[in-house]
């Protein structure tokens, strides 16, 4: 299918892109897997933050782990993580990136590995919903990030194809996401990988973060997508 015709979409990752949650989540899952006995240390947490908590999981304790451990770590994680969704801070140019994109006539599609509740307390912290013309989130697929699925499930909310898409998102599971799916990825350091990290994984391009990004949209990969009314 050909996107002749329609407008460009910018697809974005939310949790380190968006919203400053990295850290939250790297702590959350630190102590859930003490819980269950694991100790991990926060490096090796950090470096899987942006994977879907089952393939997050199976890095970090292994592919023959206890499926009831694993689910009892992800509800630990859960209920740990809640704990901060009324104090979530969106990063600095984040709603302003949104909105400007949109204002340049671009589909904006959120797409996220966060569960679907997860998802709904960092749109309430970024309050930019008026430039978001849809989301989509774990719940909504069979496989997460770096998974292609959310990537086309994205594609496929903002209709558009992946020669008329770009990606912003902060790890290197984005990156592959986006690969898979065919759509090129803007990488961001909000994250807490390095510039090298995101471009050996094949990001066309590393910005500081949203509002490094907004400073230099016309100039970016961005600024080549076709608008629309």
């Amino acid at each position: 299918m050909s996107g002749e015709g329609t407008r460009g979409a910018v697809l974005f990752d939310v949790d380190g892109t968006l919203v400053d949650t990295t850290y939250l989540h790297t702590v959350a899952w630190w102590e859930a897997l003490r819980q269950a006995g694991r100790r991990v240390p926060m490096s090796l947490i950090h470096r899987t933050i942006g994977m879907g908590s089952d393939q997050l999981l199976a890095r970090l304790l292994g592919e023959d782990r206890d499926p009831e451990e694993a689910a009892a770590a992800s509800a630990a994680h859960h209920t740990l993580y809640a704990a901060y969704w009324s104090r979530l801070a969106p990063l600095e140019g984040a709603a302003d990136l949104l909105r400007a994109c949109a204002g340049r006539g671009w589909t904006v599609v959120l797409a996220s590995s966060a569960r679907g509740d997860e998802l709904e307390a960092m749109r309430r912290a970024l309050d930019a919903d008026d430039a978001v013309t849809a989301a989509t989130s774990s719940d909504d697929v069979a496989a997460s990030k770096p998974a292609p699925d959310l990537v086309r499930s994205a594609l496929e909310h903002a209709g558009t194809t992946p020669d008329r898409a770009v990606f912003v998102g902060d790890t290197v599971w984005d990156v592959a996401a986006c690969s898979r799916a065919g759509v090129p990825c803007l990488g961001v350091l909000s994250g807490g990988l390095t510039r090298q990290e995101l471009l050996e994984a094949g990001a066309v391009e590393v910005y500081e973060g949203p509002a490094d990004l907004l400073a230099h949209l016309d100039d970016s990969l961005l600024g080549r997508l076709p608008g629309g009314s």
